[in-house]
C-alpha cells in the first residue's frame, strides 16, 4: 500500500487515464533493425542514444547507432544476458557463463565486479548502484559501488528489473505469476514494502505464465513489460493502458528506449531487434538526479 500511494503521487503530474494512444504514433510500425541472430536480449542505451544488445547463445554484444547501423561491440562474452549503461558510460552486464557481474568499457575491455553469482537482468541507478535478478535462486541482489553483493529479496521468481523514474521504487517481473512486484529502495540499497503491482498481466491463451521478462519506463512513469502477449504498458498506478502488438510471432524478451532523443522503443524478439517511434520518450537514469 505504501508503494501504491507513492506511485499515485508520481502519477498526479499526469492526470487522467494514460491509454496507449498517448504513446503510439499513427502510421508508425515496427521496423527491423537487426536480424540473423540466435536469441536477442538485454537492450541498453547510452548517453547518445546508441543501443546495445546481447545475442546470448553466440556470446556477442552488438551496437545499433542512431542511423541504424549495427556493429559488433564485443565477442566471447560468456553468454552475457542483461545489460545497462551506467553513469560512468560503461556497459554493465550479467556474464552468465562465468557467473559474474561485469562492466564493459567502450573499448571492449571487461572489469569483473562480482563473482560466483547467478544473474539474469540488471539495473544501474544514477550513482552507479546495481541490482540484479537471480531466477534460479529466487533472489534479488544489490551491489554497491566498489562493494560486495548481498541478497536484498527472496521468495519470488525474479526476471526483469526496472526502477521508476525517481529511482525510488524497484519493479520486478515474476515468471510464475501474472503480476509485477514493487519494492521501495532504502538508503542502504535494501528493499522494503514488497507489494503486488500492475496486475493482472495479459496472458496468451493456452500458454502457462505470462512470459514477462525485461522492462523499461518512459519519462511519464509508464512501465513497458516484454511478454509473450506483446509489449504491455501500465501507467504509474499500475493500470493497464494497452498492449502493443509484437513485431513477429515470437515472445518479446526485453525493451528499452533509445535512438534520437530516446524517442524509439527497441524490442528484442527472438532472432531480431525492432524499433518504432513513440510520442513519449524515455530518459536514462544517468540523466536524472537520484531521489529516494
Amino acid at each position: 500500500m505504501i508503494i501504491l500511494l507513492l506511485l499515485a503521487t508520481l502519477a498526479q503530474d499526469f492526470p487522467g487515464d494514460m491509454p496507449i494512444s498517448r504513446v503510439l504514433i499513427d502510421g508508425e510500425r515496427w521496423q527491423c533493425v537487426s536480424e540473423g541472430h540466435q536469441f536477442t536480449e538485454g537492450p541498453a542505451v547510452d548517453r547518445e542514444g546508441n543501443v546495445y544488445f546481447s545475442d546470448i547463445p553466440a556470446s556477442k554484444i552488438h551496437k545499433i547507432d542512431l542511423a541504424g547501423k549495427v556493429t559488433l561491440f564485443a565477442e566471447n562474452t560468456a553468454q552475457t544476458n542483461g545489460l545497462m549503461v551506467g553513469p560512468d558510460g560503461r556497459l554493465y552486464g550479467c556474464r552468465n557463463g562465468e557467473k559474474k557481474i561485469v562492466a564493459y568499457a567502450m573499448d571492449g575491455t571487461v572489469q569483473t565486479l562480482a563473482e560466483d553469482v547467478e544473474s539474469n537482468d540488471i539495473v544501474v541507478n544514477a550513482p552507479g548502484e546495481i541490482w540484479f535478478s537471480d531466477p534460479k535462486g529466487g533472489k534479488i541482489w544489490y551491489l554497491p559501488v566498489g562493494g560486495k553483493p548481498k541478497v536484498v529479496a527472496e521468495g519470488l521468481k525474479p526476471n526483469g528489473l526496472i526502477l521508476t523514474p525517481d529511482q525510488g521504487t524497484l519493479v520486478v517481473t515474476d515468471s510464475t505469476e501474472p503480476v509485477l512486484w514493487a519494492f521501495r529502495v532504502q538508503a542502504d540499497g535494501s528493499l522494503a514494502h514488497k507489494d503486488r503491482y500492475c496486475q493482472p498481466l495479459r496472458m496468451v491463451e493456452g500458454r502457462k505464465g505470462t512470459g514477462s521478462d525485461g522492462m523499461t519506463v518512459d519519462k511519464a512513469g509508464r512501465i513497458y513489460v516484454a511478454t509473450a502477449a506483446g509489449l504491455q504498458m501500465f501507467d504509474p498506478t499500475g493500470r493497464l493502458g494497452g498492449v502493443i502488438a509484437k513485431p513477429q510471432d515470437k515472445p518479446l524478451s526485453n525493451v528499452v528506449f533509445g535512438g534520437p532523443e530516446f524517442a524509439y522503443l527497441y524490442v528484442t524478439c527472438g532472432d531480431k531487434v525492432y524499433r518504432r517511434k513513440t510520442k513519449s520518450p524515455g530518459e536514462p537514469y544517468f540523466l536524472r538526479a537520484k531521489s529516494k
